[in-house]
């Protein structure tokens, strides 16, 4: 049986406006495990509590109820922070800054020495596609070379769980396909990769299993091949679409 990296158990999240009896579950007892080695999914639709679960998983959010841990520790805890890496949707760098002086700059915020700020720099490159512009400034990139050099950013220590918001939203076909082979090279690293995506399609092709939330809770759970085997289908998107507006009757 694979490690599980991710277990999390009746998690539930209120939020209350200040000064206000007024609240909204945004989570509500959700429940599910990432194991090691595979590439996760999570989708749902416009507040469904993807990125509530996500923030939760960082440890930027505390619960209301419920528990999350990460390689059997409180997400909170700094020994997890080294171990994971994050990629937000719409990742921002400071624009003057070129591909090796923004990975050598998170190289120092691990304490990396110069040589391994080197080494790392150009493994990273090559891998992400971004050599050749290595000495072009942020400001000249387009979406899909941020994205490129976000993950570099994000796979600069090394990390055993990577964390992945909308990695392909919004980038052409060429530039999605590389970034989901990029995904399955660092997978076949026997890393651990938790996807949130709207793109059904990218995440048919590289998740493992798949959670569908709805409103706050888990509506549909497993392997992508039993959710379409179960549902008679060879679109994630039919069983996307069926699972919430069962949810909704």
């Amino acid at each position: 049986m694979a490690e599980t990296i991710v277990e999390v158990s009746g998690l539930s999240k209120t939020y209350r406006a200040f000064m206000s009896r007024r609240s909204h579950r945004a989570l509500n007892s959700l429940n599910i495990d990432v194991k090691q080695g595979e590439v996760f999914g999570l989708v749902g639709p416009n507040g469904s509590g993807k990125t509530t679960t996500l923030k939760l998983l960082l440890g930027l959010l505390l619960p209301t109820s419920g528990r999350v841990t990460i390689f059997g520790r409180n997400p909170r805890d700094v020994a997890v922070k080294h171990r994971i890496g994050f990629l937000p949707d719409g990742p921002y760098f400071y624009d003057h800054l070129n591909a090796v002086e923004l990975l050598d700059f998170y190289g120092r915020l691990f304490g990396f020495s110069r040589a391994q700020r080197k080494a790392r720099t150009e493994e990273l490159l090559e891998l992400v596609g971004m050599a050749k512009h290595r000495h072009r400034p942020v400001r000249e990139y387009s979406k899909g070379m941020l994205q490129r050099v976000g993950l570099a950013q994000a796979l600069i220590n090394d990390p055993d769980l990577l964390l992945l918001d909308e990695p392909t939203t919004g980038l052409d076909p060429l530039a999605a396909f590389e970034i989901k082979e990029t995904i399955q090279g660092i997978k076949n690293r026997g890393k651990t990769v938790f996807i949130c995506s709207h793109l059904l399609a990218d995440v048919q092709a590289i998740c493992d299993r798949v959670a569908i939330l709805n409103e706050g809770e888990r509506v549909r759970f497993g392997p992508v091949s039993e959710l379409l085997a179960a549902d008679n289908t060879n679109s994630l998107e039919q069983v996307f679409i069926r699972a919430v507006r069962g949810s909704q009757k």
